[in-house]
């Protein structure tokens, strides 16, 4: 039964890969693309997931703006990670019309708001969550409406991206993480936490990259367009060959819950000093509260892979025979 999603995301390189990935999934219907800063400004966002439903052939899909700044701190983008254009200066054409046809005046939360309450739908959070915080400020039943909400973010026991502890989605707006974290708890829901623990497994290899265009040049020559900056990156940064995609991994585990593995706990985020953005995860129970998240700590890699691999590029799945040593 197919399922109604929608995509909350900051674009990104890696943000991009994965919408890829949701597109080319008959399980699911993207009904709209909520857009938060983060990687990139919102408006950057906005065209770079034009850009990439524009490749796609799918501009049916609505793209909404969101939140342009995090709910108390400054805005700090993440352009130098993911190059001037937030596409990995891959400078693609701006996609001509209007983003989100009918839809003019709705906000992010207002979208958000409207089809989680009546629409049986699901969040996959990629970004950021300043748009699911306005949405908990607003109507908190709201957001726990969601069938499922899924987060790339955060972390447990894998060091930070962009400090010693913290992941950047939380990072970029820990009080808005904290207020959809507790939110969720108080109303008895969990966030599925796709956190560094298990996102760090997923590494784009120069190998895969060359897999991925002869099996497809067509996509493979996009990908290998949008991501030539984020490998540059991941060396510089982590000697690094190669370059982890971590959003895709959110969708995919959407996609296919047995991919990944975990526990449940009570889940906070710190929102100041050095541990700024911090998932604290009580995994010993010591507050002794309900849990709120379900946090992941082991992933299916070659099984991704295979799934990755096979949506991108038309190839079916059991037509992708590589040596899972290679991943």
């Amino acid at each position: 039964m197919e399922k109604k999603v929608i995509i909350d995301c900051d674009p990104g390189i890696d943000d991009s890969l994965a919408l890829m990935l949701a597109l080319r999934s008959p399980e699911i219907r993207v009904a709209g693309i909520t857009v938060v800063a983060g990687n990139s400004p919102v408006e950057m966002g906005v065209g770079n997931a034009r850009k990439v439903l524009s490749f796609m052939h799918r501009l049916d899909v609505p793209v909404i703006a969101g939140e342009s700044r995090p709910l108390a701190r400054e805005y700090v983008n993440a352009l130098d990670t993911h190059g001037a254009d937030g596409l990995g200066e891959s400078f693609l054409p701006e996609i001509p019309g209007d983003p989100a046809p009918g839809l003019h005046g709705v906000t992010a939360v207002d979208f958000l708001e409207e089809n989680l309450l009546h629409g049986g739908c699901s969040l996959i959070a990629l970004g950021p969550m300043t748009n699911l915080a306005r949405l908990a400020e607003k109507n908190p039943a709201a957001l726990a409406a969601a069938e499922e909400i899924v987060s790339m973010g955060g972390n447990f026991r894998s060091y930070g991206n962009c400090s010693p502890v913290a992941e950047y989605n939380y990072w970029e707006d820990p009080d808005a993480a904290r207020l959809v974290y507790h939110t969720m708890g108080s109303l008895g829901r969990k966030i599925r936490m796709v956190g560094l623990d298990v996102t760090r497994k997923i590494v784009l290899t120069p190998t895969l990259l060359e897999y991925m265009n002869r099996l497809n040049p067509e996509v493979g020559g996009f990908v290998r367009k949008i991501t030539r900056f984020y490998f540059d990156f991941h060396w510089i940064q982590e000697r690094l060959i190669g370059c982890v995609i971590n959003d895709p991994l959110a969708v995919a585990a959407f996609l296919d819950p047995a991919l990944l593995s975990g526990f449940d706990a009570f889940t906070d985020v710190e929102v100041q000093g050095i541990s700024m953005g911090q998932t604290v995860v009580d995994a010993m129970k010591f507050w002794r509260k309900p849990a709120n998240s379900t946090v992941y700590t082991e992933a299916d890699v070659p099984a991704f892979w295979k799934m990755f691999l096979s949506r991108l590029t038309g190839v079916p799945e059991e037509e992708i025979d590589f040596p899972e040593r290679r991943f």
